[in-house]
């Protein structure tokens, strides 16, 4: 080993041995062989650049996970706490979900910094194979050409996965549902339990589960924004008397918008629209009122059981179809 990193009788140093400060120059000084000083940049140099680069990118990609960390923490301190990232976005949460908008804000700034964290490790050591391959002299130009192909050819047989991930990125930075609100998508209408990137997981009435891809939701109607409008609708009969009826309904549609029950979730005084629909049996009236968001079917069931109920002490007869309903369901012949 010592004959072989000697200085061989005759030998002359490298040209590269001229350049002062190189590696080139330092290995000569130290080995004296022409062979290793030559080859100095690719048994030091560009292996240290190499690790140099892989190190870089290494604590850059940590930094960045910890600030995206930091941007998606939600504080314990409550639902009114609003985790940084989500601060620039549009925020669509209703009121009436309560402490369920922690969970809808968390789940959101999750998967939020989930796609951030995976574009970082894909950018930053992308960058990084590209700078390696650079270092060993490797042409780019063939390997980018061949990833275009490639990457054209997967874009066409996942397409559907690809646009089920861009869906559901425009659903969370758009805030079109969340966890907790009640929407219909379509092919299904529930409660949302939790949303993806891929996949909108909802909950109806029956308590089925429906996995909902989000590629798929070409329109969402979203019964938990804003506000709703509770919509009641009576039938009376032809001999009740639409005026008195009318009167009737507002009179009990104002005291009952004043129960405790739901006076907190009614905006607005009921109105009566009058007459709504005409069949053979009866004659349908219809009053709305502005409540919160996802409070309207309560509201309903409340106002129409309160109506019925003062309907029913002003001597109102029941419908000729509900009253041949009753006589049907008490043993006689409903058409009799």
């Amino acid at each position: 080993m010592e004959q072989f990193l000697s200085e061989p009788s005759g030998s002359e140093p490298p040209e590269c041995a001229q350049d002062i400060g190189s590696w080139c120059q330092q290995v000569w000084e130290i080995t004296g062989n022409p062979w290793l000083a030559a080859s100095a940049d690719w048994l030091i140099a560009r292996p240290l650049r190499i690790l140099l680069i892989l190190l870089g990118a290494i604590l850059i990609r940590f930094f960045v996970r910890k600030l995206i960390d930091r941007l998606t923490r939600t504080s314990a301190e409550g639902a009114a706490k609003v985790p940084a990232i989500l601060r620039p976005l549009k925020e669509r949460a209703p009121e009436v979900l309560g402490p369920v908008v922690l969970e809808r804000r968390r789940q959101r700034a999750q998967t939020i910094g989930s796609l951030l964290k995976s574009l970082t490790s894909f950018v930053v050591f992308g960058l990084a194979f590209v700078l390696i391959l650079g270092e060993l002299g490797i042409n780019l130009a063939p390997i980018l050409a061949s990833a275009g192909i490639v990457g054209v050819a997967v874009g066409f047989g996942a397409q559907n996965l690809v646009r089920d991930f861009l869906s559901g990125i425009f659903m969370m930075l758009e805030d079109q549902y969340g966890v907790g609100d009640i929407v219909d998508v379509g092919e299904a209408t529930g409660t949302v339990e939790s949303v993806g990137l891929r996949i909108t997981t909802l909950r109806d009435l029956n308590g089925t589960v429906w996995y909902v891809r989000n590629g798929e939701v070409l329109r969402v109607g979203n019964f938990s924004q804003g506000y709703a409008v509770a919509v009641v609708d009576i039938p009376v009969g032809y001999h009740s008397g639409i005026d008195k009826a009318t009167a009737v309904l507002e009179h009990v549609a104002k005291k009952a918008a004043e129960l405790d029950s739901i006076a907190p979730d009614v905006l607005e005084a009921p109105q009566v629209l009058g007459v709504e629909n005409v069949t053979p049996e009866a004659v349908q009236l219809r009053l709305t009122t502005k409540v919160r968001p996802g409070r309207q079917w309560a509201v309903q069931r409340a106002l129409r059981a309160e109506i019925m109920r003062a309907l029913e002490r002003e001597g109102f007869e029941p419908p000729l179809g509900l009253f041949l309903g009753a006589r049907g369901r008490n043993g006689e012949p409903a058409d009799s």
